[in-house]
């Protein structure tokens, strides 16, 4: 994941996306409020990064919120925009 590119909720993935990919893998942080949060930003900002920037996260919350957006967009549920 290019976090200097823009990124977008793919409008073809539902918005209960996050709490599903969830339901059934113990210790997921995809529907945590931290990633939930950062991926509605994602509208908000020029860059993926721009909107981890905004959030000012502990070191720590920012690597599992990264971790988490490289999952989101490997399985298409956030997207990069031209």
């Amino acid at each position: 994941m290019d976090l200097d590119a823009p990124y977008r909720v793919n409008p073809r993935v539902s918005p209960e996306a996050l709490d599903h990919r969830c339901e059934h893998r113990e210790g997921c942080s995809l529907g945590t409020p931290d990633v939930v949060r950062i991926v509605r930003a994602l509208a908000m900002h020029a860059t993926a990064r721009d909107a981890l920037d905004s959030a000012e996260f502990s070191q720590t919350t920012r690597a599992r919120v990264v971790a988490a957006l490289e999952h989101l967009a490997a399985t298409g549920v956030i997207v990069a925009t031209p």
